[in-house]
């Protein structure tokens, strides 16, 4: 029998927003059926529930349990909120420039990486798309009413449950996607910014890189402006 999935398994340019996939069955296997519209994230991820503090404020749970994988030391975070904030990165993206709601020099680094016709070496539309979602919950989701807010609050719960003392927020791309890369748009659109707008909250100049051990910090000298090879 002829196996379409193993045979043609990439569907889509990564230049491009993917716009067809491979369907799969309830065991995750081919059904060798091509689907015209983007998949949606799908998976589950266990989430430690937090230890008990004693000065620990309650905090309104933001994240759902689900019943039959919850127990009582586990959480699961289903995947809902992110294809929700999909769905308005990719409205926001449709809109023209003058309604993005974003500073004038991030909307330059946009259209620099969506549309300039780059001589080499391209942005792939995961890694813009990355860049994209932070900066829509850091420019443009404050002054998005409701729906932003709703982001927002969700981020702000989960962060006081795991670690009340720093804010994090993480962007998971696969493996080879180029995560240097992102990290340097990451810092190339807060620097600018910075510099910008010196007393703005909302952007900084100083990066801390943590790296899992020498090999990998040496690669990560790309991000140092300086660097011979650097992204920027």
């Amino acid at each position: 029998m002829q196996n379409l999935f193993f045979e043609h398994p990439i569907l889509n340019s990564p230049y491009a927003y993917p716009s067809r996939h491979w369907e799969l069955d309830d065991q995750g296997q081919p059904t060798q059926q091509i689907l015209t519209h983007r998949r949606r994230a799908d998976f589950i991820t266990p989430i430690p529930k937090p230890k008990k503090r004693k000065d620990a404020a309650l905090q309104q749970d933001l994240l759902f349990d689900i019943p039959e994988l919850a127990s009582q030391g586990q959480k699961y975070d289903p995947t809902s909120l992110i294809n929700e904030l999909r769905k308005y990165v990719d409205d926001w993206r449709k809109l023209p420039p003058k309604d993005w709601k974003v500073t004038p020099e991030t909307a330059r680094l946009l259209q620099h990486w969506r549309s300039h016709e780059f001589n080499s070496i391209r942005p792939f539309f995961c890694q813009v798309e990355a860049v994209e979602t932070a900066i829509w919950l850091l420019e443009v989701a404050p002054s998005s009413g409701n729906k932003g807010r709703y982001f927002l609050d969700h981020l702000e719960g989960a962060n006081q449950e795991a670690n009340p003392e720093l804010l994090r927020l993480a962007l998971k791309l696969a493996t080879g996607a180029g995560k240097t890369t992102v990290m340097a748009m990451l810092i190339a659109w807060q620097t600018i910014n910075a510099v910008r707008y010196p007393n703005s909250k909302r952007f900084t100049r100083g990066f801390l890189i943590v790296a899992p051990g020498l090999t990998i910090r040496d690669r990560l000298q790309v991000l140092q402006p300086n660097d011979p090879y650097s992204y920027y």
